[in-house]
């Protein structure tokens, strides 16, 4: 029965086109072609950056975010208090106004000391500024490192200048050395990043990221088993070409180099915007999903892998309109990048919840004697 059942899911007539199969990727005539259990290999390297990450934050990270000046705003404890803890845990971190005032009632302080307890509560769950630049690091010098070893790899490779030739002789195509290292290092990143999401800062899009790295798992593993390996190195060196530029405007951002983090911001929103939604969809996809049906019949290996692809331009389309917001208020606001996918920090006191209201009011335009409130918070800039 299993066997099958085996037998009829690896079936050639649904990975492969007609005429090809699996005994297409035997090795023969001194070429060498990737098989499914080469993919181990990225459990060992996943488990390697796992081990390698600590000791990177520990003595490049804190380093570089001392000299770059990364600062974090003490904050102040919230009181110990069982019934509001009780609540905070179990039931909402933001309760409502009845909840307040029965919260009130149940501990016998007032509404505003409850708020203010609830504000400085959930300001102590935040990720300080120390680890989201630590995370950022980490993560930049993978992606620069990957980028510039992607193009490495693809440089000399005729399928780099002209995309359709990751069809020329499939799927006949033998592995490289280069092709081996570089999906299984990719692989074994995307892998390690899912096995430490649970400790990762999180963000408002922390399930599309979710979904991002189990696609981009499942698609690396399915385009190594079926040899769409060509068209799978176009597609990762395409994403951490603005992957870099991402982390590396957090960075600035975290360290207060409110000038050079705008700047590296205009380049990455430009950069995601041509290589994600011009040069994904109208020349990697287009090859993946059209250009095939002009050589092959359509089958089921075809459908699964343009499908895992689009999710990923839908992905790309709804952190572009992330991006785009970003940018709109970076023109018409304080000329200030704020990420909008991260958690700010709230008043942790009536004092500085008065003052929070007032910039909020003047940055509507609302006036006081006759002048425009004034936010004398000045920023670092480089």
């Amino acid at each position: 029965m299993l066997s099958r059942l085996s037998e009829l899911i690896w079936a050639d007539w649904i990975w492969f086109p007609k005429g090809h199969g699996w005994d297409d990727l035997k090795d023969r005539d001194g070429k060498v072609f990737p098989k499914i259990q080469d993919l181990w290999a990225s459990i060992p390297i996943a488990f390697c950056f796992l081990l390698i990450r600590p000791v990177f934050e520990r003595t490049v990270a804190i380093p570089l975010a001392s000299l770059l000046g990364v600062r974090d705003k003490q904050r102040l404890c919230a009181p110990s208090n069982p019934i509001l803890e009780s609540h905070f845990r179990s039931t909402s971190k933001h309760p409502s106004q009845s909840f307040i005032e029965s919260l009130s009632k149940q501990t016998g302080c007032s509404v505003r000391q409850v708020q203010r307890w609830f504000r400085q509560r959930r300001n102590q769950d935040r990720p300080s500024k120390f680890k989201k630049f630590k995370e950022a690091s980490w993560r930049f010098t993978f992606y620069l490192v990957a980028f510039f070893a992607g193009l490495a790899v693809l440089v000399d490779k005729p399928w780099f200048y002209d995309v359709k030739q990751v069809w020329e002789d499939f799927p006949k195509m033998p592995l490289l050395p280069s092709q081996y290292w570089y999906y299984n290092i990719e692989l074994g990143f995307y892998v390690s990043l899912v096995l430490s999401i649970a400790s990762d800062v999180k963000r408002k899009d922390f399930k599309e990221q979710i979904v991002h790295h189990v696609a981009t798992i499942v698609l690396i593993s399915f385009s190594w088993m079926v040899n769409y390996i060509r068209a799978g190195t176009l597609t990762l060196v395409l994403h951490d070409a603005s992957d870099y530029l991402m982390e590396s405007a957090k960075m600035f951002n975290y360290a207060g180099w409110k000038r050079t983090c705008n700047f590296i911001f205009v380049v990455f929103a430009a950069v995601f915007i041509i290589t994600r939604l011009v040069i994904f969809p109208f020349w990697i996809i287009h090859t993946t999903a059209i250009y095939p049906l002009t050589e092959y019949k359509p089958f089921f290996g075809f459908y699964f892998f343009n499908g895992l692809m689009f999710v990923l331009q839908f992905l790309h389309i709804f952190w572009a309109g992330l991006i785009l917001r970003m940018a709109v208020k970076f023109l018409l606001g304080n000329g200030i990048v704020e990420d909008e996918r991260s958690d700010k920090d709230e008043p942790e006191t009536d004092d500085e919840e008065g003052d929070h209201r007032r910039i909020e009011k003047s940055k509507n335009g609302h006036v006081q004697n006759g002048h425009a409130l004034l936010n004398n918070n000045h920023n670092k800039t480089d």
